[in-house]
């Protein structure tokens, strides 16, 4: 089910942007010719019973969809918002649905959220999910803007009777939003006609696929190199701000690495390759982001209550070189890991070609090549 999470959060969603060239000069002066697309991807995952096959490929393909939407040009401004219904224990009187994260930047929170979640089986609502999605969160606003939904599910979509899908699905059209839909289990099973049947009436894509064969995450010989780099990477993270949220950013960065490691090699690496791209973003918790996204930001005016240890001690000036420095080694670093994980797309493409399985189409089918056909409706190109 993992194939969903692509949506995951698309997923999706749903890291960082790959782009040859990582943050070089000459990708940023190419990045200011042409305006950077929007893309919002809401994923609404069934945590009912049963579903952690779901939430399990989610995890495992997360930093691959980002890596897909990272190599569009220029690099997009993408966020990622998660829903997780069908809890047992989730509100009744909300039809059993969770807001898990508003649309976010922070794709280290999402990969957290999505690591969290738990089953436990009741009423799966996929209207009453998808219209809190097109309701609650703060929709790119721009005209040209990708907004997306991936609502994946095992039940029928119509036991929701105080909500219908038409009406969301109007909903969604009006808000230009795209909802598509998948469904894990057999496409030919008489409660996928529901389903279908949404993804039509809200100008999306029907998938099915099955969420038990599991994902598919390719052992490569850059695996290792690229893990050890990631960890590497986070050594030039220069955190500001309260301590509290210092703290809380820099840990949770060394967790979902952990998170993604205990998957598989191949997660961890895929994960490398998001850190070491453009679409990692956290200029509100690093200074070197910061300076990134505006050369004219004044570390010397940053409140000295507001910085580490290790800036505290320097002298304004020297906070300055301090900075500088570290994003100079963030670009080797992240040029590295751009040379390695071209490799090792590679390596994976020929690896598919050669073991192709019904799962692994079912996936490229369900999320990949999803985004590729709407990004396409905007005038955006994901290059394969």
């Amino acid at each position: 089910m993992a194939r969903l999470l692509w949506t995951l959060c698309a997923l999706l969603v749903m890291g960082a942007a790959l782009a040859p060239g990582g943050f070089s000069p000459a990708a940023r002066a190419a990045d200011k010719t042409k305006k950077a697309a929007d893309i919002d991807v809401v994923i609404c995952l069934d945590v009912s019973n049963s579903m952690d096959g779901l939430i399990a490929s989610a995890k495992v393909k997360l930093w691959d969809i980002v890596n897909d939407l990272g190599k569009i040009k220029p690099t997009p401004n993408l966020r990622v918002g998660l829903y997780s219904y069908g809890h047992n224990n989730y509100p009744a009187a909300r039809g059993w649905v969770r807001k898990d994260l508003d649309l976010t930047t922070d794709l280290d929170s999402v990969y957290q959220k999505l690591n969290g979640l738990t089953t436990f089986g009741g009423e799966e609502y996929v209207a009453r999910v998808c219209r809190d999605a097109i309701a609650e969160q703060k929709w790119s606003t721009d005209k040209k803007a990708l907004r997306m939904i991936y609502v994946c599910g095992n039940e029928p979509a119509d036991q929701d009777k105080q909500v219908h899908l038409k009406d969301v699905a109007q909903q969604a059209l009006k808000a230009d939003i795209i909802i598509n839909t998948i469904y894990c289990g057999p496409g030919n099973y008489p409660e996928a006609k529901g389903w279908k049947d949404f993804a039509v009436l809200a100008e999306g894509r029907f998938a099915s696929i099955d969420q038990q064969s599991g994902s598919v995450a390719i052992a490569t010989p850059q695996d290792k190199k690229l893990a050890e780099l990631s960890g590497q990477l986070n050594t030039t993270y220069v955190a500001y701000g309260k301590a509290e949220l210092r703290q809380e950013k820099t840990a949770n960065q060394a967790a979902q690495d952990k998170n993604a490691a205990k998957l598989a090699p191949a997660v961890a690496a895929a994960r490398a390759t998001s850190k070491g791209g453009a679409l990692y973003r956290n200029s509100d918790w690093d200074l070197v982001d910061k300076l990134k996204e505006d050369p004219k930001f004044d570390i010397t005016k940053v409140p000295e209550k507001e910085l580490g240890e290790e800036l505290r001690k320097l002298k304004p000036q020297e906070r300055v070189k301090y900075v500088k420095d570290k994003l100079n080694q963030r670009l080797a670093l992240q040029k590295e890991i751009t040379e390695l994980s071209k490799k090792r797309d590679e390596y994976v493409k020929e690896e598919m070609k050669k073991n192709a399985k019904k799962g692994d189409k079912a996936f490229d089918e369900a999320v990949r090549g999803t985004l590729r056909e709407q990004a396409a409706r905007k005038g955006l190109t994901i290059p394969e």
